[in-house]
């Protein structure tokens, strides 16, 4: 017999991340498998399988085509990994159990004596359910969009101290909604997202605002990913090999966004990033001329400043969804409080610094004439709220390059 199969079956997987984290876990010839619902079962009877991950919409379907189930596939009613065995015979499991558990575990968040809300009622909705209700919690309530408990009716589980979310609900690429508003639940203490992608979703987002400590999902797909392939190959992961694959990850798919002042050298200091690291650079200023059809310039003189920063808005709205790029943009991009979050979703944020006398006020419409010590005190701290870290561009903009990739090499993995 042949190679065995080893992949991810679903319907869409275009964005999915599985198969690079089995790559790097020693699985090179993963692959992503998209059939339709009846292709599942004769696929499944291939005798060339190996093993597959399970992911929607399928999970709830496969385990009728198992010959036998694990106690928690069994438990949960459904199947994430399918394992055929040396009989011939295919076993169903969910190892998102085991991801959930590193989840929960890692972000330092415990069930134990706890009341959990889980927003969503789907297959995820129930494996969280009964990982909760296994590590200990003491409560665990169900949030759907029918039945006694809606999200019309949150106020009733006011006393939750851990959330949940295990919908779809902020989930690339409809980013920016969040399933429920954390202030329904005054002692929550901890939030875990399922959601991987963005980073950082907007019931994230607000959990950050709020001091609440918190975790998205990618450490529970890449340790369910780890739990699949000790049952592929009847091996070990060790939890070193998951953080080290996990930090690689987070580093891979971060974005590198820089703001500063108009002229302080982010194109300079963009180019000789892109250079440096081979990352595809996304420059707001002309996605906004490639939006309108004309210069910056020309924006301002014709409609104002309050059509340009519209433009502006969808810009960096549009390449905040993106991971892994170099986001560079406008001086002025920080006066609008609403292009945070999208930039802060899946990136890591550079204030670039420069002294005021060495500005370039060449075609910037703002810069030119203006009082650039009052343009930087009113800027100053808008800056410093939108950066996790500054960078100095006072030398030459290859040594700030080099600067910021060692700081976000150390730093975007966590």
């Amino acid at each position: 017999m042949g190679e065995k199969i080893y992949g991810l079956l679903g319907r869409t997987l275009g964005h999915s991340w599985s198969a690079p984290i089995h790559a790097a876990l020693g699985c090179p010839d993963y692959r992503l498998i998209e059939l339709r619902e009846e292709e599942l079962e004769p696929f499944l009877r291939r005798e060339d399988l190996g093993g597959v991950n399970v992911t929607i919409p399928y999970k709830r379907a496969v385990p009728a085509l198992c010959d036998t189930l694990s106690p928690e596939a069994r438990a949960i009613g459904a199947v994430n990994t399918v394992v055929r065995c040396a009989d011939g015979t295919l076993r169903g499991y969910n190892t998102d159990d085991a991801g959930f558990r590193y989840l929960a575990r890692r972000s330092g968040i415990s069930l134990s004596g706890a009341k959990a809300v889980i927003l969503g009622s789907g297959g995820a909705s129930a494996m969280a359910q009964a990982a909760a209700r296994a590590m200990g919690a003491r409560e665990v309530a169900v949030i759907s969009r029918r039945g006694p408990d809606t999200y019309d009716k949150l106020s009733r589980h006011a006393d939750a101290e851990v959330v949940v979310n295990a919908t779809p609900v902020g989930m690339y690429p409809d980013t920016g909604a969040a399933a429920a508003d954390l202030r329904a639940f005054p002692r929550c203490r901890g939030v875990l997202e399922l959601i991987y992608n963005p980073r950082r979703t907007a019931l994230l987002q607000q959990a950050e605002e709020l001091g609440i400590p918190c975790s998205d999902g990618l450490p529970m797909l890449v340790a369910q990913a780890a739990a699949a392939e000790e049952l592929f190959f009847q091996k070990s992961v060790p939890d070193g090999e998951t953080e080290r694959i996990l930090a690689e990850l987070r580093r891979r798919m971060t974005n590198l966004v820089l703001v500063g002042m108009p002229g302080c050298g982010k194109t300079a200091v963009g180019r000789a990033l892109a250079a440096l690291t081979g990352r595809e650079a996304v420059d707001l200023d002309a996605a906004v001329e490639a939006r309108a059809g004309r210069p910056i310039p020309e924006i301002f003189a014709r409609e104002g400043e309050a059509a340009f920063r519209a433009l502006e808005r969808e810009a960096a709205a549009e390449a905040g969804k993106q991971t892994g790029r170099l986001i560079l943009t406008g001086g002025g991009t920080v006066t609008d409080s609403r292009n945070y979050a999208p930039l802060h979703q899946n990136g890591r944020i550079y204030w670039l610094r420069r002294e005021l006398s060495a500005l370039d006020r060449t075609g910037r419409p703002l810069s030119q004439g203006s009082d650039l010590a009052a343009l930087y005190a009113w800027r100053a701290p808008l800056y410093a709220a939108f950066a996790d870290a500054s960078a100095d561009n006072n030398d030459t903009a290859e040594a700030a390059a080099a600067a910021i990739w060692r700081d976000f090499c150390e730093h975007s993995g966590d």
